[in-house]
């Protein structure tokens, strides 16, 4: 479609926790927009007065992103800009804005990204897994059957997998994960970029061993391993057994039946062979 003279929607990333990273090049496009089409208006307001930048908002979120596309592409067939926003990085990436983008192409304006911060490069570059091919499968669903009917589907992934994760339910996510997936290595990130910024590598078993047992805050981002080349989830060598082993008898403080029920389940192997093997390593009594 031929693009049509005038409005510019720019899609602006902006900062997932700490607002000094929001860049110049953001900040301009802000200052320059005639409207800010934004997720919520109170945490947008923060952004923009942090900044001194004084523009009208239109809240455009997945309740109210259909019914106001009229009134933004009002504006850009004015000949206007405005700056699409999300609460915290990049608009459309399991945020809303996909909908408005696409009008705004089809209706023939010009649409200019403003590259910045996103939760899932932000993991994956402290990570330690390889991002060089990667799949990102959003938020992982509520419901515990479709979370694990969804973490079987990802099974065979070879590519390292991020996701994100409420924090009421990461618990129950973890568990699924060394259920389903087995002993691979997990990174959790946290309230990443902020003053109490976590980043945990290791199983799932691990991982939800050091979350304690107080109520789990902020925004969570998983990055997960990806399966050996035959899609296995069974852990390789004798290594990941033992320091399965040793974080399942850890959270167990002690206890070798729970610690055992633990680790077979985050090695997708049955107790009895996990024993087994424990004890071929001097690691439990034959």
């Amino acid at each position: 479609m031929t693009e049509r003279p005038g409005g510019v929607l720019h899609v602006v990333a902006t900062p997932i926790g700490n607002l000094d990273d929001l860049s110049p090049r953001a900040r301009e496009a802000l200052a320059s927009a005639s409207l800010v089409a934004c997720e919520d208006t109170r945490r947008t307001a923060k952004l923009l007065a942090r900044f001194e930048l004084t523009v009208p908002m239109l809240p455009v979120h997945k309740f109210s992103e259909r019914e106001t596309l009229a009134e933004v592409l009002a504006v850009l067939a004015e000949g206007k800009a405005v700056a699409l926003v999300s609460d915290g990085g990049t608009p459309a990436i399991s945020d809303p804005g996909a909908l408005l983008v696409e009008a705004a192409l089809d209706a023939g304006f010009r649409i200019s990204p403003v590259p910045g911060p996103s939760a899932v490069v932000t993991l994956l570059s402290a990570s330690g897994l390889p991002a060089d091919r990667f799949v990102f499968d959003g938020f992982l669903p509520a419901r515990e059957g479709e979370r694990r009917k969804r973490l079987r589907a990802l099974a065979t992934e070879t590519r390292t997998v991020v996701v994100y994760e409420a924090p009421h339910r990461i618990r129950a996510a973890l568990d699924d994960l060394a259920s389903i997936l087995g002993a691979r290595t997990v990174v959790l990130g946290r309230e990443l970029t902020k003053i109490h910024e976590t980043i945990v590598r290791g199983t799932a078993v691990s991982i939800a061993a050091s979350l304690g047992d107080g109520e789990v805050r902020g925004e969570i981002v998983l990055a997960i391993a990806g399966a050996d080349e035959t899609g296995s989830t069974a852990p390789e060598g004798d290594e990941t057994l033992r320091r399965t082993w040793e974080e399942a008898l850890a959270a167990a403080d002690g206890d070798e039946r729970d610690a055992l029920k633990a680790a077979s389940k985050a090695l997708g192997l049955k107790k009895p062979e996990v024993w087994r093997r424990l004890a071929e390593l001097g690691l439990v009594r034959a």
